[in-house]
């Protein structure tokens, strides 16, 4: 008798992944800091792929600002907090997927009780300090990162492990903020591109799979659409 099949029926067809990837994706707890720009997509398509947990983490509200990059949020979500809007999206896209949402933002005095009991970090803040905070917190707990980040036109994407550090890509010491998704201008379907790379990143990350951009930073142009890598030294190089 042939079984019926179910939402991840084609993704559980993928050679490379197959049922083994995706029952260690539903037994995977990804957090996600930053229901912004970047973690809207990332949180989606992890929901829709069968990741069994996601932590949402933003202290932030919806505002009308934002509608045109954050696509978990319509008119009817301004000034509601973004984490309970967010979760109240997933759960008509992904009822499966269990979502936790936390109103906080990380400090260096919560920052491991939020973010060490998960699989894969995600990364979709937009300060400097917030980043190596995380990053720092992340490797101290032998977690890895599915990092991204834009600015205008433009979007970064990598993942950030034991021997690939935030450090290695952006050793300091750090501009000002000047230029925050928030409060700068930001091209809208270049956080989607970004964001769903973080999100294929931490789909195989959490899946078991053996590659990851872990030693290359990957950069998106939006105004052509064209990609370019730039290779990480990591551990070797600082030894």
């Amino acid at each position: 008798m042939t079984s019926s099949p179910d939402a991840f029926t084609r993704q559980r067809g993928l050679t490379g992944f197959g049922s083994g990837g995706q029952e260690s994706l539903a037994t995977a707890a990804v957090a996600i800091v930053g229901a912004g720009g970047l973690g809207c997509p990332a949180a989606l398509y992890l929901a829709a792929a069968g990741v069994g947990s996601l932590t949402l983490i933003d202290d932030d509200h919806v505002s009308v600002t934002n509608l045109h990059r954050q696509v978990l949020y319509g008119p009817q979500d301004v000034g509601r907090v973004k984490v309970d809007a967010a979760a109240d999206a997933l759960a008509r896209v992904a009822p499966h997927c269990r979502v936790t949402a936390v109103r906080a933002r990380v400090t260096e005095a919560n920052a491991h009780d939020l973010l060490a009991e998960h699989t894969v970090i995600v990364d979709a803040t937009d300060t400097m300090p917030a980043r190596r905070l995380i990053e720092a917190t992340a490797y101290d707990s032998g977690l890895p990162v599915a990092w991204g980040a834009v600015q205008g036109w433009h979007g970064q994407v990598t993942v950030f492990d034991r021997d690939h550090r935030l450090a290695d890509v952006f050793p300091g010491p750090d501009p000002l903020d000047l230029e925050m998704c928030d409060a700068g201008a930001v091209f809208g379907p270049v956080c989607g591109v970004v964001g769903t790379a973080m999100a294929s990143e931490a789909v195989r990350l959490a899946a078991g799979a053996h590659s990851s951009l872990a030693g290359s930073l990957a950069i998106v142009d939006g105004r052509t659409g064209r990609w370019r890598h730039i290779e990480v030294a990591g551990k070797a190089h600082r030894r």
